[in-house]
């Protein structure tokens, strides 16, 4: 199975994939954690990625689709994968759709987490204090879901007008969003214990 999972920063993407891919036995690969992986280990993307990074710019569409592309050809991805933080605009979305096509592995659904902006900015806000993390301080939450709005978001209709997308209620218990996920996949949640 080949997931997208779309939301909003704070709609618990990360944490609804960790979960999906224990439920379904698919690799979760998350673009940022690739990035940081791949400049960890000093590949050549990695190196590319940091030398680009170090420069104060963002790293461009192609090297990320190259990392990408590399993750997807680990046996782990064998099975299928969830990509959560890609795409984040509507030309990565045709590029992931070009590679895909290209692997001859197109995506099976896209899901989106809908839950609304002041929720995400209450647990935003939360996270920031509980985690003391600087990237979730209240105007920078505000400027992420800006950059959401304007940038991210077109992506959802991109899926919508090819009749792709699935929208789930994020809002509830993590159980309860993953129950939603799955009825969405056309799967059954399996909890352990």
């Amino acid at each position: 199975m080949r997931i997208v999972l779309l939301g909003a920063p704070g709609s618990g993407k990360g944490t609804q994939a960790a979960r999906l891919r224990e439920a379904l036995g698919v690799a979760h690969v998350s673009t940022g954690d690739l990035l940081r992986a791949q400049v960890a280990a000093g590949t050549e993307l990695g190196r590319a990625a940091k030398a680009v990074m170090e420069a104060g710019q963002l790293v461009s569409d192609e090297i990320v689709l190259g990392m990408l592309e590399a993750r997807l050809g680990e046996p782990d991805a064998a099975a299928g994968f969830i990509l959560d933080g890609y795409p984040r605009n509507v030309a990565q979305a045709r590029a992931l759709d070009a590679l895909l096509a290209r692997l001859g592995r197109p995506l099976d659904h896209v899901i989106q987490l809908d839950v609304d902006e002041a929720l995400l900015f209450d647990r935003l806000a939360g996270r920031a204090a509980a985690e003391g993390r600087r990237d979730d301080n209240p105007e920078t939450v505000r400027q992420r879901l800006r950059v959401y709005a304007e940038q991210t978001a077109p992506v959802i209709d991109f899926y919508a007008a090819r009749g792709a997308l699935k929208r789930v209620d994020g809002v509830g218990t993590i159980d309860e969003v993953l129950d939603r996920i799955m009825a969405a996949l056309g799967k059954t949640a399996v909890r352990a214990g």
